[in-house]
């Protein structure tokens, strides 16, 4: 089984634009989509919008797509949780979205709503499982909204024009486009590692 639809280039190369937003939906809205790469893409597309290649996107477009597809995908997810409930979030098995789910849970105790919300939105995993979470713990839906909001915002308007800004910088960079997407992804899951290691620690 081919693990192409796991990398950017794969949604970008064939989908262009549209990939974006299937991809922002499913990552943010879908459990099933938590191994999609939203940062990785986000951050390619941005510097696909700089360059002239074949595969060259329009910046706006790309904006509009992540930010409908993340705001959207969050707002299904939260409707998810609160219908759905506990038991919905309880039939996975995966050992990656139990750690995530119970990070969520942890983040709302320790944060509160509205930080909790948009500081999830960078964290892999957590951003994916945290909006049915906050269904499932009756979160308000106005203060879930406003929140999911402005977190999905942030994260798609400035990972997507980080990406941008390296591509306007740099000379050729379709010739180092798969080295930056390596270290987007090792960036990326830098904040997991650490969760690894604080959930670790508190075990101990």
């Amino acid at each position: 089984m081919s693990l192409a639809f796991l990398s950017a280039s794969f949604w970008l190369s064939s989908l262009g634009v549209l990939g974006v937003l299937i991809v922002t939906f499913a990552e943010t809205g879908l459990l099933i989509g938590f191994f999609l790469p939203g940062d990785s893409l986000l951050f390619t597309a941005g510097v696909l919008c700089a360059t002239s290649g074949a595969t060259h996107l329009s910046l706006p477009l790309v904006l509009l797509a992540a930010a409908v597809g993340a705001l959207a995908g969050a707002q299904v997810g939260f409707e998810i949780g609160r219908r759905g409930g506990r038991a919905l979030l309880a039939r996975s098995h995966n050992t990656h979205l139990a750690k995530g789910i119970a990070r969520a849970e942890e983040m709302f105790e320790r944060y509160g709503h509205g930080k909790a919300i948009v500081l999830a939105r960078f964290i892999p995993i957590v951003r994916t499982v945290l909006n049915p979470v906050a269904g499932v713990l009756s979160i308000p839906t106005k203060v879930f909204t406003l929140w999911q909001v402005v977190g999905g915002l942030v994260w798609t308007i400035g990972v997507t024009l980080a990406g941008y800004a390296l591509g306007t910088s740099i000379p050729g960079i379709d010739q180092y486009l798969l080295p930056i997407i390596a270290l987007v992804v090792i960036v990326s899951l830098i904040p997991v590692g650490l969760e690894l290691r604080r959930a670790r620690r508190r075990q101990g």
